[in-house]
């Protein structure tokens, strides 16, 4: 059996702010904010503090940055990867 959570996230969003773009691309977040379910002005805010969040990590190069939290919460120990390359290698 598999446990779904759902988390509700809050957004409380008290001062405007005005951006300035090119329509097309005004267009294309709004696209992408409906396929996402959001708001243009909550991806934003995301795209902000994703921002600060990358700050804290170190640089790494692209592909490996692109695999951060793959694994979720899931912890591999170094034997077990040891393992899995004598198993697929040997």
């Amino acid at each position: 059996m598999t446990r779904r959570t759902e988390y509700v996230r809050l957004y409380v969003m008290n001062t405007k702010l005005t951006l300035r773009m090119d329509a097309a691309i005004i267009r294309k977040a709004k696209r992408h904010a409906a396929r996402r379910g959001k708001s243009v002005s909550q991806m934003f805010s995301e795209f902000v503090t994703s921002l600060e969040a990358a700050k804290d990590r170190p640089d790494l190069p692209p592909l490996t940055s692109s695999l951060l939290g793959v694994m979720g919460a899931a912890r591999v120990s170094e034997e077990d990867y040891k393992k899995h390359l004598l198993e697929k290698y040997l």
